[in-house]
């Protein structure tokens, strides 16, 4: 079979990791598999020479971004109108939002017959304005329209989707999103040596956030909550793992609220360290307003680590609430800052004063659940969706 699949930018980014991870699984089972997507332009890092190493082709769409432009889009959609006519793949499987809407539509025009598309996440939420809700939510119907079935990364995003019109629910196929689970097995044994590149001590709690430093990642609630558990915690500290533009304004908060000395900025980090990072913490805050279902609680789970949350996305059907981890409301739409890091304080000082509850809770992950996240295991499960398109 020919497969070619379309995403935006090769970020270091959970879309773009499943996508690579599907595409390896793929050529892995003999399939031919291209990978199409624009340049990784942005703060957030690169993963367009991992993806060149490995056994499928990887072609630069270069007109391709995620800024809107009319002009360039069209570029982009001419571009890959003309791949898929000149290849003739037997699938186009697209990923995010502009490269779903620009793929698909191209699909269509050049006769694919059969067109896939994955939400990875939805581009409109209760935190956007009203005609930039509109917009996205319009497009991403229409586009849904192109596409002969949908898949979603987690149930309540299926949900969601079914519930804005994007598709019946019987058209969306939930497939959680790949991973190398066996790389998080294998970096046990790495908890001392991170520690120490910290400067942290073994008695140290130490509290991991990983997201890009950028708008709706919740790091403007996550700093405010740490500074009150750091009153009450003195052995508590704070792990960022990500960039972007929000660092320097993050930095300075750190300062603002006394507690720059206890709060590692890391960076961009590659994904072969990640692992590293999970298990050399005692626990994950991720507080995130918008997901589909954030790879880092699932990893937390690999690494046997509780994990505090919002309850948004896919959150809920792998953070259970009081068993492995604490789910949140998601603060409203304008609450301030300081308001909606209480309830993120109280739960991550719940943890950090009693380390050995939070092994205990760490080790109450659904097995179950993440043996889904195995991206043979998932690669599998597309492939049947694929199948009873083709058959139809």
């Amino acid at each position: 079979m020919k497969i070619v699949h379309v995403i935006t930018r090769l970020i270091l980014g959970g879309a773009q990791e499943n996508t690579i991870l599907t595409c390896l699984a793929q050529s892995q089972l003999g399939h031919e598999v291209v990978l199409l997507t624009g340049p990784p332009h942005g703060p957030e890092g690169s993963l367009l020479q991992e993806a060149g190493a490995m056994p499928f082709r990887t072609v630069l769409v270069p007109a391709m971004r995620r800024a809107v432009h009319p002009y360039r889009d069209l570029v982009a959609q001419a571009d890959l109108a003309k791949h898929f006519r000149d290849e003739r793949p037997d699938v186009v499987h697209t990923h995010s939002s502009k490269a779903g809407f620009l793929g698909r539509r191209a699909a269509r025009a050049a006769g694919v017959p059969c067109i896939i598309h994955t939400i990875h996440g939805l581009p409109f939420d209760a935190y956007q304005g009203r005609l930039a809700h509109w917009v996205y939510r319009t497009a991403e119907r229409r586009a849904a329209r192109w596409s002969h079935h949908l898949i979603a990364v987690c149930s309540r995003l299926a949900d969601r989707a079914s519930a804005a019109g994007l598709a019946p629910r019987d058209r969306i196929d939930v497939v959680y999103s790949a991973m190398d689970i066996e790389r998080f097995r294998a970096a046990e044994g790495r908890r001392e040596t991170v520690r120490a590149r910290w400067g942290v001590g073994a008695d140290a709690f130490v509290f991991v956030k990983v997201a890009r430093l950028f708008h709706m990642k919740g790091h403007e609630f996550v700093l405010p909550a740490f500074a009150q558990v750091a009153e009450a915690c003195p052995h508590a500290a704070l792990v960022l793992a990500g960039d972007g533009v929000l660092r320097r304004r993050l930095e300075a908060e750190a300062e603002r609220l006394g507690v720059a000395g206890r709060v590692r900025f890391l960076g961009l980090v590659p994904r072969d360290q990640m692992p590293g990072i999970l298990w050399a913490a005692d626990a994950v805050v991720h507080a995130s307003l918008r997901e589909g279902l954030a790879r880092v609680l699932p990893q937390a789970g690999f690494c046997r680590r509780p994990a505090v949350a919002y309850d948004v996305g896919g959150a809920r059907e792998v953070v259970h609430d009081g068993e492995n981890g604490f789910l949140l409301p998601p603060p409203a739409p304008r609450e301030s800052a300081s308001s909606a890091a209480r309830p993120l304080a109280e739960a991550m000082g719940r943890l950090a004063s009693d380390p050995a509850a939070a092994r205990r809770m760490g080790g109450r992950r659904p097995v179950d659940v993440l043996r889904r996240f195995a991206y043979r295991r998932a690669t599998a499960e597309i492939m049947r969706v694929y199948e009873a398109v083709r058959r139809v």
